[in-house]
């Protein structure tokens, strides 16, 4: 099978050199010029490694790596001018495998990529999350077939709600804001969002009998948004 890789980089004459490359080392290469489109590509498609830009218009490069990283464990190489060691730092803390800075050669691009693709294909087979999390309550998510059952019984979640809980359920130790979750599940940047996250966070909690006083799943962070605190069974 063709190993897919996910090209995210809005600068043409650099993306048409590096897409031309893998493409001729046998690679199925997706190539997308905003950071909402690479987002997009991401969700749609399978991609066995991703090469991200930082500057990028729509959706910075920061914020779509942490969108995949929250998603999929695949190898992230970010591909950037900016050399600042802040920028390198930042960018590993929120899940990236490697930094790569441009002006960059072919030969050492295609070299870091080969080494991502090795480690990662050594822990293929690993799946990140089963296909079944039961949680204290009666709560139990069905990942592989976007079911949850409350109770035994299958109560039915919108897509979006499915997209919520499923962020929120596989990155329990993390608190998101509303922008994370709008950007994250809507695949936009819109202030006007946020009251669509709290009103879809209100309809999940209802489907979960999960009070907003004594919450067993879906906890508000005041000031900062929302963590996951189920415990699994």
């Amino acid at each position: 099978m063709q190993t897919r890789l996910l090209l995210v980089e809005d600068d043409p004459e650099i993306a048409r050199v590096v897409r031309d490359m893998f493409v001729r080392d046998g690679y199925h290469v997706t190539w997308a010029t905003t950071g909402l489109e690479g987002w997009e590509d991401f969700q749609e498609a399978h991609y066995d490694i991703a090469l991200v830009d930082l500057m990028l218009p729509e959706m910075d490069g920061f914020t779509l790596c942490k969108n995949i990283r929250w998603n999929s464990d695949i190898p992230l190489i970010i591909i950037s001018a900016r050399k600042e060691d802040e920028d390198k730092i930042e960018g590993l803390d929120i899940g990236a495998d490697d930094y790569v800075a441009k002006p960059f050669s072919l030969k050492e691009l295609k070299a870091r990529v080969e080494s991502q693709l090795r480690r990662w294909n050594r822990y293929q087979g690993v799946p990140r999350h089963e296909n079944k999390s039961s949680f204290n309550g009666g709560v139990t998510i069905y990942w592989d077939q976007n079911k949850v059952h409350v109770n035994e019984e299958e109560t039915p979640l919108t897509v979006k709600e499915f997209d919520l809980l499923r962020v929120l359920a596989q990155n329990p130790e993390r608190i998101f804001s509303k922008e994370e979750l709008f950007e994250h599940v809507w695949r936009q940047v819109d202030q006007d969002g946020l009251h669509t996250v709290t009103v879809h966070i209100k309809s999940l909690r209802t489907k979960l009998k999960d009070p907003v006083k004594t919450p067993q799943y879906i906890q508000t962070i005041w000031g900062k948004g929302y963590q996951f605190i189920g415990e699994l069974l």
